[in-house]
């Protein structure tokens, strides 16, 4: 059993690429095919809170919390600068970097082909996710580059506060409306993406560890919800394309010019964040949740202020729904920068200078 699931492993991280790609392929062609199919999925949905993607996440990210030592977690809140670091970029810097692109892009690159009306619907969209750091999906990306989830789970529950505060005034500001803040929405996604897997992770940890001993918890149990964690991960990037599948085939080139500005964003903002940390001498476990939290957006949230203030056929909508599209893909992708470039912090160095 053990070395089928190295097998498994090597096969995911040696041909991670060719999955996504296919996975992203397989969605568009089912959501495609049978509209229905995901129609009924995308009914299946409370305040944009979709209940399937919702369990899914749970197969996720229940794995992780199960190995989060609660001792981490009193570590990290003694070591602020990786979480001052998170704020300061999502907070500080994020939302303007957006706003540029979404400007530059929209305004003066796309001008000859969207109307001024789209032009700005779009960029309000971009604008939207760019307020709304990620919550729940950055723990998957911190737990696949080695990170330190004691920290990452500080910096989640930090960036959910920040947001019941700075969400509307920013948006205020950057879009010029008052924005109302989806409670509903962020209390159901904190509630069921983070909340539910930490709270069966931790009394899970703690029971079975009692019963069976640590060695069987980590060697059995441990290993076997990893690779059910990675399973739904891929099945969660084809529920996302097929959901969407009739609007890609539909309005491909709608779809790249979102998703082009979209992509710089979130290339930029994490090689601020992982540069920034590197400067100041961060650990790589800290140094990957914090440049990834803001490379990722909490799109649900973005969503359902779209829907609100625009409606359900608008560009800014339109926008948020391409945000959700390029989330795994992308992320994956700083995955691996994350993994081939640790050796460039402190810890891994030194490590690394141990083993030779």
């Amino acid at each position: 059993m053990e070395e089928k699931q190295k097998q498994v492993m090597g096969l995911w991280e040696k041909y991670l690429t060719l999955w996504v790609a296919l996975g992203m392929v397989a969605g568009i062609l089912i959501g495609f095919t049978f509209p229905g199919m995901a129609d009924f999925i995308d009914s299946l949905s409370i305040q944009q809170v979709n209940l399937p993607i919702g369990i899914l996440l749970f197969l996720m990210i229940y794995p992780i919390m199960i190995q989060i030592d609660f001792q981490q977690v009193y570590e990290a809140i003694k070591t602020p600068r990786p979480v001052l670091t998170t704020l300061v970029v999502n907070w500080g810097i994020k939302p303007f970097t957006m706003t540029f692109f979404a400007w530059l892009f929209m305004t003066v690159i796309w001008a000859p082909f969207i109307t001024s009306e789209m032009a700005a619907e779009y960029t309000a969209g971009m604008i939207l996710l760019g307020i709304a750091p990620c919550t729940a999906m950055v723990f998957v990306w911190s737990y696949l580059s080695k990170g330190n989830m004691g920290h990452t789970l500080v910096m989640v529950a930090i960036n959910s506060l920040s947001m019941l505060v700075l969400y509307a005034p920013l948006g205020n500001l950057l879009l010029g409306v008052a924005l109302p803040i989806p409670l509903i929405t962020l209390s159901l996604t904190v509630g069921l993406y983070v909340g539910v897997p930490l709270i069966a992770g931790y009394f899970s940890r703690i029971r079975l560890i009692k019963k069976r001993g640590k060695e069987w918890f980590d060697e059995v149990y441990v290993k076997k919800w990893g690779s059910v964690s990675k399973i739904a991960l891929l099945v969660t990037l084809v529920a996302l394309f097929m959901l969407q599948g009739e609007v890609i085939v539909s309005q491909p080139f709608v779809i790249l010019m979102i998703a082009i500005p979209l992509i710089i964003q979130t290339f930029f903002i994490f090689g601020l964040g992982y540069g920034a940390a590197k400067f100041l001498g961060i650990s790589y476990e800290d140094a990957a949740p914090t440049a990834q939290i803001g490379a990722s957006n909490h799109f649900e949230v973005a969503i359902a202020v779209a829907l609100t203030l625009f409606g359900t056929g608008s560009g800014a909508a339109l926008a948020t729904v391409v945000g959700v599209l390029i989330e795994v893909p992308i992320m994956l992708a700083l995955v691996r920068i994350c993994l081939r470039t640790r050796h460039w912090f402190p810890r891994e160095a030194a490590k690394a200078a141990q083993i030779e």
